[in-house]
């Protein structure tokens, strides 16, 4: 008479559990935020030149170049140059305008002054 000799394994009785999925790096989309026009540069009426969360950079209330859109971003009023600004005490903080550019016709009056 043959005799098996029987090799039991037991397996697992609960399904295996596999990583967690906030394990996983969930990048977000880029919101593509930040200064758009640097000091210095030629800007149109409307253009945005800063887009931001908040009031990083800021604008005087007295400041007719410049406006704030709905989400903080700033835009610039008028055609001319961006320039940058800091002001302020203890805080320093940066406020942004808009230069006009001089007319032809201005360039024109002071070459032959």
């Amino acid at each position: 008479m043959v005799i098996f000799q029987l090799d039991l394994q037991f397996f697992a009785q609960k399904k295996g559990g596999g990583s967690a999925s906030t394990n996983r790096s969930h990048d977000s989309i880029s919101k593509r935020l930040g200064v758009k026009k640097f000091g210095g540069e030629q800007v149109r009426g409307g253009n945005i030149i800063i887009c931001q969360r908040g009031t990083k950079y800021k604008i005087k209330k007295s400041d007719e170049s410049v406006f704030f859109g709905k989400t903080y971003n700033i835009h610039a009023k008028y055609d001319g140059v961006v320039s940058y600004y800091n002001q302020g005490g203890r805080k320093k903080r940066t406020f942004v305008t808009v230069l006009s550019k001089p007319n032809k016709e201005q360039e024109a009056q002071t070459i032959e002054e």
